[in-house]
Order: structure tokens, then C-alpha cells, then sequence
């Protein structure tokens, strides 16, 4: 390495600013005019007028910046270098935009997000061969002048009037530029600042001035290697180096510096992955360059000119199609585009996602998150299949999710079986889809219906395998028609009260305890234990509403069971604990949004009513050896499976369909993981996924036991009596 060192070479002093360059400078103006004027006469008027806005204009106000000229001309030029001065001068140097790191719950990263891949070094974590290499290349005088390169500048001019159309422009010039563009927060700004015109250049270096009066060479240096775009994705010099050749910016050898450094000029036309030719090519002139600075010795140029490019390129990062949780992770940044832990306006949220520089703690649980994908993944596998299977996880008394996972994997190809970009956990709202009728999980918005009115787990029905049930009304006061109902392949026929309705899952008991709480006491209950429709729109208030004919997300349907798992408190859904500025480390925390909906006492029954469904119901075999509470789902014509359930501290959803459309689709007659279906029932495919993802998720959270089930609902164990309707308690 030569003799120059980054920390050596002052800035020109305001002392030598005058006669000491002043007859350099007058040489230096005065032969390019002498050139110009010969191009002229050679016909070359063109290049004249091209050069003059770039070159001599530029030089007038460098030589009037530089000396105390006298004479009418000299003031002629004070007052264009007055006016020059007088332009705004005071360019913010905001915090350059980074990464959005997301982390679990226990600050572990699993993703990051960027609009502008970019990890910011200090100037001695970058190594010593990229500030020289970009320094050969780019502005070789760099810590000698002070914005401005007058010989730059004039060597420029002379080579654009020549044809060869030459920038000038110096390291500083550079870095307001891509700061200009990197602040811009409309396309016109941008284009502006890419603007080739004079007013934009003497806009620059006016910049430029003031730039070099605030800051120390090494800052401005450190800023414009950090800013620099390098291509594919890459700002600034470490994610160049990772992007090209696998490595940190510090282990970059001269030869793999200078390939870097001849990309900010064109980074497409220099692609060394795409144009490897004009990569070497460019290359080969900046190692010239290093050698022509001293920084290389000539053998040494030689040696790197020989070597291939030896690239090794690491995919490009910064989204979340890269992160561990890609579903999560997009779950995350649209909760983020709408918290007002970022800013109040989407506007300032926007744009605090697009600075980056902070970490989000999120609530993931990666007990949870892995336990629930290998529950799906052995089951319902993505390989050539339409057939999909999602579930959410949900912590009670908090709205922390724990967990997204799905069978398909994150893709954008919609030719592609076995992927797709929608979150099939989530509403529409949060990048999911409009949902999946929920099928009999609906049935325990009913049961807390009934207990909430009243009536006690002895309440009995005759539950015929098919029956007419009239005479329900909606929440306008309409009258609804005539519904046929029949029970599903899976219920028995009977007397059945509460408990042995719940077990079995039998339609026509729950459409007749339905028409008994009220169809709108039923979906009133749903909606205050947290129920929405997945595409936004309201609950359809029908008399199939216990049967679950609403389209919603396994994540509703999980936070919904965890409110009466928290004892009746609904929390909204929650993917973010806390958010740290990397900058000032100030930590913001997302607080939880709970209220109290349904009673204490009706929470609890319908606790224990869905505990029966493990003990010889349709959850049977389904234990997970704690206390649970659990309900099966199937839809009418097995569009949908589903299995709903919750221990007091976590609460799951796992639905099973066809992503082509259930109602077209359905589950029956099918081969799914390698095993022939005749029909999914929510016992038989959803149940096992969501009682081997609950074994896994709650091995390390202690075991808790429900409340008692109230006295005010009659015996717990009562059994079922014989007759209509003639045991309300």
C-alpha cells in the first residue's frame, strides 16, 4: 500500500485560499479558454456550449471562491460568487436508511426488511482497500480540496469537449447527490436530484460547500461509501461486498475493491454477474488508478489485473420472502404500516418503515411457530398439492400471536402448486385471504349465548338427524324463513342436553338452542368474543349461523376461543412486544388492548362444556395431556375442517381446504399426505395437527387448570333426558 493514509492530507486552509493558488488557478483558467476557443475554430461550437454551463462557469466560481481578484472582471465575478453563496446551503444529513431487523419474542432475529439493503459501517470497519480504491477512481485529491476540484473540473471539461463526456463531479459533490435522492420523498425529487442541468450542479455545490465547513473529510468519506448504490439491491459498501463475494467490507482484498468501486459509475453496465466482461474491464482501470495514486505498486496491480473476478454472490435479503417466518414477517410490517408506535399519519409511518434503523421484538414463539409448521408439514405436505392447511396461535389475556404457519410455502408464482404470497391465517386486511366458513366452531358462540340467558347445561332438545326450525328472527326484527337442518355423519340423533350436544357436535340440537338464546343474541355473542368476517364485511345474520356459514381466519377464530379462555376478556391480536431506534435506543412498547365482554361465569361454562368434547365426543384421542377445550368444525359438503381449542394460556385455530375453493373442491374422497380421506371430518385431520402443535407449544408453559365450572349452570356431569324441552335450568 502507498503513502497515502485516510487520516492524512488537510483541508486547503482559509489562509491559501488566496495569492498562493492565484497564479496557479489563472494559468489553469486561462489555458482551457485558449483550448475552448482553438476547439471552436476546429468547428467544435457544440462542445463549447456543452462545456461552458460544466467547466467555466464552474471554474469562475471556484477561482472567485479561491482568490482576491481585482479589476472589473474580478468583480463581476465576486457578485456571481455572492449570489452563489446566497443560494440555501443547509442540506440535513438525516441517519441513513437501514434494515427493519424483527426478532422473536426472546431477541432472536428471524428477518429483515429494507427498501434499501443496507448495513451501516463505521470508516474503520470498512477495511483500507474500499475508501482508497473509490478514492483512485473516483476523486484521487480528495482530502485536498474542499468540495470542489478545479483541476478536476477543468480536466473534465476538456475531455467532454473533446467528446468524452466527463463528470467532475468530487467525492463530496457525489455524496450530496445520493444524499439529495436518498431524502427525496416524491419521484419528482428524485429526478430532480438526477437532473443534469447547471442549476442542479450549482445546487450541488453549493451543498457541497457547506458539507465540507460541518463535517470532517473521514465523516464525508464514511457517509458517501455507506450511501453509495453499488447494484442488485446493494447501498453501501458491506452489503456490496456480502452481495458480490460473500464476505464482509473488511476482508475485501484490492482486487475485489476496486471491482466495487468501479460500479457506483453504472452499476448495470458493469454488473460483473451479468456483464462480467465490462466488469473486469472497469475493474482493471481502477486498479490502474490505485497504482497511478501509489496505493498499489505496479506489480502488485499487475497481480490483482490477472485474477478472475471470483464472484460469489449471496442472494439478495432485506424482504421477507428471505426471513425464517415469512408469513409472520408480513403479518408484522402491516401491523407496523398501521401502529401509531410509529408515527400518528400513515404518511410518518411509511416513512419510518422506509428509514429503518430499529428492531422489533415481536411476540413469535419459536416453540410455538416450529411446533405448529411440523404439525401441518407432516400432514398436509405443499408438494404438487392444492390442498392447504393453516393455523394461528394465540396467547389468552394479552392478544400476543405466537405463531402463523401454513402448508404453502411463501411464494409469488401463481403457477406454481404448492405457494402463494397470501397469508391464509389472517384477515384480507392483514395480507390474508376472505376466509373459510368455520363450520361448527360456531357452535360455541351458542353455548355462551345460552348460558348468558340463562340456561343451564340440562337444557334438552329431541335432536332428530333432520328437522324444519321457523319462527327465528334476525337483529333488524325480521322474521326468518323455514330452515332445514341435519345432523352431520359424525353426530348421533336423540335426547341431548348441553353437554352430550357439545360432544357430539349435533346440528339439530344447536340449531334449536340457537332459536332458544336468539339468532341475534348468538351472533351478538360472537362479535363480543371478537368474530369479523375476513374480508372486512359484517356478519351475515342467518339461521345457519351456528353452523359456522361466516368466512373467517384461523387467527380470529383463535383469538375469539382465547377470550373465554382469559376468562372472558377479548384482546386484540398483537404481532409486536416492543420497537427499539437503533440510533438513541429508545424503546417503545405495544401495549395489550383488552376489555372484559363476556361474563366470568359464561366463560367458564363454556369452558367446561368444550372440555367434554375430549372425554368420548369428537375431539376424543386428542388429549394433550393438560387441560384443554376444544372444538371440532366441519362445513356443510366438507368445504372446510377445522379444530378450535385452548388451554388457559394459549388458544389455536387449524383449518384444512382446497385453495382452488372448497365449495368446488371438496374434502371428500381425497388423498392428502398419503392417506385416503372419505370425508375430513374436524377430528380426523385439523385435530391431530392442533394437538401435536399444542403438546410442542406448551411443553415449557406451566400447566393450568380451568376454573370450576359455575353452580349457577346445574351439574356439570348431567346427562342427557328424554322429551322436548323439558329441563331448562
Amino acid at each position: 500500500m502507498g503513502g497515502r493514509h485516510l487520516a492524512v492530507g488537510g483541508d486547503v486552509t482559509e489562509s491559501s485560499r488566496g495569492g498562493r493558488f492565484g497564479d496557479r488557478a489563472r494559468a489553469l483558467v486561462k489555458s482551457a479558454t485558449v483550448k475552448l476557443e482553438g476547439y471552436a475554430a476546429k468547428g467544435r461550437r457544440e462542445s463549447v456550449l456543452r462545456l461552458s454551463g460544466l467547466g467555466v462557469i464552474a471554474g469562475l466560481l471556484t477561482a472567485a471562491l479561491l482568490m482576491p481578484w481585482a479589476g472589473t472582471t474580478g468583480l463581476v465575478v465576486r457578485d456571481v460568487a455572492a449570489n452563489f453563496m446566497a443560494m440555501p446551503a443547509n442540506l440535513e444529513v438525516p441517519p441513513l436508511s437501514s434494515r427493519v431487523l424483527l426478532t422473536d419474542d426472546e431477541g432472536e432475529p428471524f428477518g429483515e426488511v429494507a427498501q434499501r439493503e443496507r448495513e451501516n459501517l463505521s470508516l474503520d470497519e470498512m477495511g483500507p482497500w474500499m475508501p482508497e480504491a473509490m478514492m483512485a477512481i473516483e476523486d484521487d485529491r480528495f482530502y485536498e480540496h474542499s468540495g470542489l476540484d478545479l483541476r478536476g473540473v477543468l480536466r473534465a471539461a476538456l475531455r467532454t469537449a473533446q467528446g468524452d463526456m466527463q463528470g467532475g463531479s468530487t467525492i463530496t459533490q457525489q455524496y450530496v447527490k445520493n444524499l439529495l435522492i436518498e431524502t427525496a420523498e416524491t419521484k419528482e425529487e428524485v429526478e430532480e436530484a438526477n437532473a443534469r442541468t447547471l442549476s442542479r450542479k450549482l445546487s450541488e455545490l453549493r451543498y457541497a460547500i457547506d458539507i465540507e465547513e460541518r463535517y470532517t473529510k473521514d465523516e464525508i468519506l464514511e457517509g458517501y461509501l455507506n450511501l453509495s448504490y453499488f447494484g442488485a439491491g446493494a447501498h453501501g459498501v458491506e452489503i456490496a461486498a456480502q452481495r458480490y463475494f460473500s464476505i464482509p467490507a473488511a476482508e475485501l482484498d484490492p482486487g475485489q475493491a476496486a471491482l466495487l468501486a468501479g460500479l457506483v459509475r453504472a452499476p448495470s453496465l458493469y454488473d460483473p454477474i451479468n456483464h462480467p466482461e465490462n466488469a473486469k474491464e472497469r475493474r482493471d482501470l481502477v486498479l490502474d488508478r490505485m497504482v497511478a495514486t501509489e496505493v498499489l505498486t505496479e506489480e502488485e496491480g499487475a497481480r490483482y489485473k490477472s485474477q478472475d473476478l471470483d464472484i460469489d454472490p449471496t442472494p439478495r435479503g432485506g424482504s421477507c420472502s428471505e426471513s425464517e417466518y415469512p408469513f409472520f414477517c408480513d403479518y408484522v410490517m402491516r401491523w407496523l404500516a398501521e401502529s401509531e408506535l410509529l408515527g400518528e399519519t400513515a404518511a410518518e409511518r411509511e416513512q419510518r418503515i422506509t428509514q429503518g434503523g430499529i428492531t422489533v421484538r415481536t411476540t413469535l414463539d419459536r416453540n410455538a411457530q416450529d411446533s405448529a409448521q411440523a404439525a401441518i408439514d407432516k400432514r398436509v405436505p405443499h408438494e404438487d398439492s392444492t390442498k392447504f392447511s393453516a393455523q394461528a396461535l394465540v396467547e389468552p389475556g394479552t392478544g400476543r400471536v405466537r405463531g402463523l404457519a401454513q402448508n404453502l410455502r411463501y411464494g409469488f408464482d401463481d403457477e406454481q402448486v404448492g405457494s402463494t404470497s397470501i397469508n391464509l391465517s389472517v384477515d384480507k386486511a392483514d395480507g390474508g385471504s376472505s376466509g373459510f366458513q368455520a363450520g361448527s366452531t360456531f357452535k360455541t358462540f351458542t353455548l355462551a349465548a345460552a348460558l348468558d340467558k340463562g340456561l343451564g347445561y340440562g337444557t334438552s332438545f329431541d335432536s332428530p338427524k333432520t328437522m324444519s326450525i321457523s319462527g327465528m328472527s334476525n337483529c333488524d326484527g325480521g322474521t326468518m324463513s323455514s330452515w332445514n337442518v341435519r345432523n352431520a355423519g359424525e353426530s348421533d340423533e336423540g335426547g341431548h342436553n348441553m353437554i352430550s350436544a357439545t360432544k357430539g357436535s349435533v346440528n339439530t340440537y344447536f340449531a334449536q338452542l340457537q332459536k332458544r338464546a336468539g339468532l341475534c343474541a348468538t351472533a351478538q355473542m360472537a362479535e363480543k368474543a371478537g368474530v369479523r368476517r375476513a374480508d372486512g364485511g359484517e356478519l351475515g345474520v342467518w339461521s345457519s349461523f351456528t353452523l359456522g356459514d361466516q368466512e373467517v381466519s384461523p387467527l380470529n377464530v383463535a383469538n375469539s376461543y382465547a377470550t373465554f379462555a382469559a376468562r372472558g376478556e377479548r384482546c386484540e391480536p398483537r404481532p409486536v412486544h416492543s420497537i427499539t431506534d437503533e440510533t438513541t435506543g429508545e424503546e417503545r412498547t405495544a401495549e395489550s388492548d383488552c376489555e372484559q365482554v363476556v361474563k366470568e361465569e359464561v366463560a367458564d361454562g363454556v369452558n367446561h362444556l368444550l372440555q367434554q368434547t375430549f372425554k368420548g365426543g369428537t375431539a376424543n384421542g386428542l388429549d394433550i395431556g393438560r387441560p384443554a377445550a376444544g372444538k371440532t368444525g366441519t362445513t356443510d359438503g366438507a368445504a372446510y375442517a377445522w379444530f378450535a381449542g385452548h388451554t388457559p394460556n394459549l388458544a389455536s385455530a387449524v383449518v384444512v381446504g382446497d385453495v382452488r375453493g372448497g365449495e368446488q373442491n371438496p374434502l371428500q374422497g381425497v388423498t392428502i399426505g398419503d392417506r385416503y380421506y372419505g370425508i375430513v371430518y374436524g377430528g380426523t385431520l385439523p385435530g391431530p395437527i392442533w394437538q401435536e402443535t399444542m403438546r410442542g407449544a406448551t411443553a415449557d408453559l406451566p400447566s393450568e387448570g380451568f376454573a370450576r365450572s359455575p353452580r349457577a349452570f346445574g351439574d356439570p356431569d348431567a346427562e342427557p333426558e328424554s322429551g322436548d324441552d323439558d329441563s331448562d335450568a
